[in-house]
């Protein structure tokens, strides 16, 4: 589990260790995926969800001292984007993961 290496590591550490975890309890996830932005039906961009777990939870992962208001707003445009009600916001730079977790609900 991502919360026994402890804090430190870079974000991709804990999301590759999470996928682990998620492939090892047989839930269906999506890594990295792609979420396409439209402006008047047209194409303009695109962002990268960290882990969409069975299309219904959006993680975002972080590993930072202090997360910001920036970081709920990114989560909360991923939300938007997909249709997803809710996202989980989860800072590993904490001494307790528990600490770390933060539910937003769209």
């Amino acid at each position: 589990m991502p919360s026994a290496f402890g804090a430190g590591l870079l974000e991709s550490v804990y999301q590759k260790s999470l996928c682990l975890e998620l492939r090892a309890q047989g839930i269906r996830f999506q890594a990295q995926q792609a979420i396409d932005i439209t402006n008047r039906d047209q194409h303009v961009g695109h962002l990268v969800a960290d882990i969409v777990v069975e299309e219904r939870v959006i993680l975002e992962l972080k590993s930072v001292v202090k997360l910001e208001p920036i970081h709920t707003a990114q989560l909360i445009t991923y939300l938007k984007a997909t249709g997803i009600k809710t996202g989980l916001l989860i800072n590993f730079n904490v001494r307790h993961l528990r600490d770390g977790i933060n539910r937003v609900v769209y």
